[in-house]
């Protein structure tokens, strides 16, 4: 994301333009593998020295209640945050903390098929996310 596209994502959710909103748009374009609330409050720190850190928390969960960024927690109860709001999966290495992204149509067919056939009584499946958790083989 550049700062035209993080300005263009706080107009469609007709929120207004701050620069602690853009700096924690622009926080989680650059930070990969999910970064916590830590990660972003340091990468913020180095450019905008003076952003109170509850504003961070604020606007984080001001992204996650209006669908800009979504939350994943690990294994360890350690929350994160992922901006990738196309459908997908995630293989967690439990070893390393380390989380990457895994798209898979056909997991998603399967699951979406699997939960219309077997109906859930009084409760209406609005999403699947499967965390797959393993250890990534070291390349030498």
């Amino acid at each position: 994301m550049n700062q035209e596209n993080n300005r263009n994502i706080l107009i469609e959710k007709e929120l207004k333009i701050t620069p602690q909103r853009m700096a924690v748009l622009d926080a989680l374009s650059h930070l990969k593998n999910h970064p916590t609330a830590d990660n972003i409050i340091e990468f913020i720190k180095t450019n905008h020295p003076n952003i109170a850190i509850g504003t961070v928390y604020k606007t984080l969960e001001t992204f996650v209640e209006i669908g800009i960024t979504k939350k994943v927690k690990t294994e360890k109860d350690v929350m994160r945050y992922d901006s990738i709001l196309e459908n997908h999966h995630h293989l967690y290495a439990a070893d390393t903390e380390y989380i990457e992204d895994y798209f898979d149509d056909e997991l998603d067919k399967m699951i979406e098929k699997y939960f219309q056939r077997k109906r859930i009584p009084n409760f209406i499946v609005e999403d699947v996310k499967v965390q797959i958790i393993g250890k990534f083989k070291k390349i030498k």
